[in-house]
């Protein structure tokens, strides 16, 4: 019996996901995962995996279509097998918690205005009347210019991006809006404020100006830091730590581990120390759910990792329990994944902390966003050297600010200074953390 691959959850967050190319042909024979084809999330290029054996016999999608979360991709089945009356654009019945509107949609008239994008990514193909179908990026298109499909001309089974942009180019009308519009109009706009979507800013641009499309993954990192800002009340503690101990046991160890090919930066020590502090600190690692604060259950403290396309932040796991040795080769694998674009979802979920980490660029202090739903995040400087005050007595010393943004629905100002009076006795005693 012919069965679905649907376009699977591969990240945290994930809603969508644009679809890049097949690499299994139509006729090939595939198991139960095997790789058949890339996306792009937000995040990085990801291979999709087959979650089902057989003969592959039809692609639902082309490249370039953005395709939602648990929406069929392809058909496979045995060789031969009649497939006719499958449908070829809504999910099967396993898609993830979030596509709970189509059922209520299948009773609406098929001439209503496409829904909103939380679900027409998810419309079922079959709800156009005579057999009209379109592809996920048509019908997203559509959504925006707020087009009629069934006036749209198109050659074949289904109607594509191509044939929309057609229809548009040539003067098309725009489907009228139902009289009902401002309602839904104003219901949207108290969604936008709660989670304020990424729109592009109006702006003039002169033929000198030079406009590059925003990346997936910059618009994600918009979209997210807009509403961290928006809707999360931050606060700042700052401390200076005295680095001089974690230098000498930095070099230390990395002789010891150097016939492991092992080396520690000043990064994983950080990481380390701010994972075991979180243990004493809860409410830190933790995240704001309505009339709940969510305490995780395990400490996975995330490094911002600087990209060509932008931001990323890659987990260490189970931080405040892994050894020191083990931060390090993960973080530095997970780090050089993120630069080549090869990141896993298992590199970029999970986190429940963030420290980011500005020192190498010889900045002093900053403040960071929060990466929500996180509760708080971790800004570090520069190792600086400068005269310091010891036993009474003016030396040279080598020092380092780090700064916590909190979510003040979660925690208050005097226990984030408790945190970070732990993260500086961690730091300044670093064998405690080996022990």
């Amino acid at each position: 019996m012919a069965e679905y691959i649907v376009m699977p959850k591969l990240g945290f967050d994930m809603r969508e996901g644009e679809f890049n190319q097949w690499v299994k042909e139509i006729g090939d024979e595939i198991n139960r995962g095997e790789v058949v084809a890339e996306i792009e999330s937000d995040k990085a290029t990801l291979e999709l995996e087959s979650q089902v054996s057989g003969v592959l016999l039809a692609t639902l999608v082309s490249p370039g279509d953005i395709v939602a979360v648990g929406e069929n991709i392809a058909i496979v089945g045995e060789s031969g097998e009649d497939i006719s009356g499958m449908d070829s654009g809504s999910s099967n019945g396993a898609a993830p918690e979030k596509q709970e509107e189509p059922a209520e949609e299948e009773t609406a008239p098929a001439e209503e205005t496409p829904a909103p994008s939380g679900t027409a990514a998810g419309t079922a193909d079959s709800e156009f009347p005579a057999g009209v179908k379109a592809t996920p990026v048509a019908r997203r298109i559509a959504q925006d210019k707020n087009v009629d499909l069934l006036q749209v001309p198109h050659e074949g089974e289904r109607i594509r991006k191509a044939d929309v942009e057609a229809f548009l180019e040539s003067g098309g009308a725009p489907a009228e809006a139902p009289a009902a519009a401002p309602a839904p109009a104003a219901e949207a706009q108290v969604i936008q404020t709660a989670a304020p979507t990424v729109q592009p800013t109006a702006v003039s641009v002169s033929a000198e100006d030079e406009a590059i499309p925003a990346t997936r993954l910059r618009q994600a990192i918009a979209r997210r830091m807009v509403e961290s800002k928006t809707t999360v009340p931050h606060f700042q503690v700052t401390m200076e730590i005295d680095m001089e101990p974690v230098m000498a046991l930095r070099s230390q160890i990395n002789k010891s581990l150097e016939a492991e090919g092992i080396k520690v930066s000043y990064n994983d020590i950080i990481v380390k120390a701010a994972g075991v502090a979180l243990s004493f600190f809860p409410n830190l690692n933790a995240s704001f759910a309505g009339d709940k604060i969510v305490r995780r259950s395990r400490i996975n403290v995330g490094s911002a990792v600087a990209t060509e396309k932008g931001l990323l932040t890659v987990v260490q796991k189970d931080t405040d329990k892994s050894p020191l040795s083990q931060v390090a080769t993960d973080n530095k694998a997970m780090i050089g994944r993120a630069r080549e674009g090869k990141i896993s979802p298992d590199d970029v979920d999970g986190g429940t902390f963030t420290v980011s980490n500005l020192g190498v660029y010889g900045v002093d202090a900053f403040t960071a966003i929060i990466n929500p739903p996180e509760a708080a995040i971790l800004a570090i400087g520069g190792i600086i050297e400068k005269p310091v005050v010891k036993n009474g007595e003016i030396v040279i010393g080598h020092t380092m600010k780090a700064t916590i943004s909190a979510d003040h629905r979660v925690t208050d100002g005097a226990e984030a200074a408790e945190y970070m009076v732990k993260l500086k006795e961690l730091m300044e005693n670093p064998m405690r953390m080996l022990v």
